[in-house]
């Protein structure tokens, strides 16, 4: 089993870690989180130090000490349990009474989750308040102080779903049980979606990037300055592991979508499965592919037309568009390639997303599509009756497939 992935160590071996340091004495856990700190190199001491909970003040005297041995003259030497200098807040019982007030006031908790409290204070404006009541502290002071307490610096986590649908665990199985139908026929699976738009021309994508000085934009970001908005419909596949994006330059429609994967079929996913009976499409239950609208059933039946092979549509159910395998594989790391360039042009957003790419084998390819799509187009009279789609016994709404007529 491997130890060490990418300079950290596994969940298990930290948590050994942390109790082989427990039973040592302040001299030998020291040396010993130097010695770890020293063999992973490049960034282990502050790894180290938040897995054991030092400082890294304890272990820079660590790999002091490690350079005097085995000439140490206080080789011998272990200082007893509870010795050393006091902590400001222990040593000083009007201080710590104090601060409790402080946080008792300006402490609120989560009713759903009592254990989970957060205060507005920064630890310099608690210094402030305890000081003007005749007990002075300094920021650091009060920061350790409330790391005890269980208070630290944590954003919001945005997993709540905003709803929840009554079918959606029927519909994950259904789904489970079509990816293992096709996998073993043979015939492939692509997870689809289309990732958010962002503007090219002077306006950037967040985050940064190593360069001598930094790039120059406008300083809002303001769509009419921009040259055009680029539209990325992703492709995901899932048996091997590739992606693939088409760029549209006006708007996200049902039409556009499947224009996407007819380009993808025709180019790329035909030639990777040239014996594919069936293709099986993963997709959300809204947006380009919409699966209460029949105008994107209507385009799905004129693409399977002229692909002439079935397409098989599974929707993932309403608030579940994250366990969308593109969504995890695919997204993420497009978003990283891109990340803190500017997208001065569109052949720098294609360069830049063609980098996509992982250590597990993920590989991205990207094409433009320069049509211009219609918004506001409506369903043939006729389509409902001469359609030549199948809809499933279990969950029809989100399960069927389209025939070539």
């Amino acid at each position: 089993m491997a130890l060490v992935f990418q300079g950290r160590y596994a969940p298990l071996v930290e948590e050994q870690m942390r109790a082989f340091w427990r039973t040592l004495s302040e001299k030998d856990g020291r040396r010993f989180a130097a010695l770890e700190a020293r063999r992973l190199g490049r960034g282990g001491p502050g790894y180290i130090a938040a897995v054991l909970g030092c400082s890294r003040q304890t272990i820079d005297r660590g790999c002091a000490e490690l350079k005097r041995l085995p000439e140490d003259p206080a080789a011998g030497r272990v200082r007893r349990p509870g010795g050393g200098r006091k902590k400001k807040v222990e040593s000083e019982p009007p201080l710590a009474a104090n601060l409790q007030a402080v946080l008792a006031v300006r402490t609120a908790g989560d009713p759903d989750a009592p254990g989970v409290l957060w205060t507005d204070l920064s630890p310099g404006q608690i210094a402030e308040v305890v000081s003007d009541q005749g007990t002075p502290v300094s920021p650091p002071v009060v920061r350790e102080w409330m790391e005890d307490q269980g208070l630290a610096r944590r954003q919001i986590r945005k997993d709540l779903a905003g709803g929840h649908s009554p079918d959606r665990d029927p519909q994950f199985r259904r789904i489970t049980a079509l990816k293992a139908q096709y996998a073993a026929a043979g015939n492939p699976v692509f997870s689809v979606d289309t990732k958010a738009k962002e503007h090219w021309g002077q306006l950037f994508g967040k985050g940064r990037v190593w360069t001598q000085r930094a790039f120059q934009a406008f300083d809002h970001d303001f769509p009419s300055w921009a040259t055009g908005v680029i539209i990325p419909h992703g492709i995901y596949d899932l048996a091997r592991n590739k992606g693939h994006l088409n760029i549209g330059l006006s708007h996200d429609t049902s039409q556009f979508a499947c224009d996407s994967f007819r380009w993808f079929w025709n180019r790329i996913g035909q030639q990777c499965y040239p014996d594919a009976t069936s293709i099986l499409l993963l997709c959300d239950c809204g947006g380009s592919n919409s699966a209460a609208q029949y105008l994107f059933k209507q385009d799905l039946q004129n693409l399977v037309n002229d692909l002439e092979i079935p397409i098989r549509v599974a929707h993932y159910p309403s608030y579940c568009s994250k366990y969308n395998p593109i969504e995890r594989c695919l997204f993420p790391h497009v978003a990283r390639a891109c990340q803190g360039m500017l997208f001065d042009t569109l052949d720098t957003v294609v360069r830049l997303m063609r980098k996509a790419a992982t250590t597990t084998g993920l590989r991205t390819t990207v094409n433009v599509i320069h049509r211009a799509y219609e918004i506001g187009r409506t369903v043939a009279d006729n389509f409902k009756s001469t359609m030549r789609l199948r809809f499933d016994d279990l969950l029809p709404k989100w399960n069927y497939v389209a025939v070539p007529q």
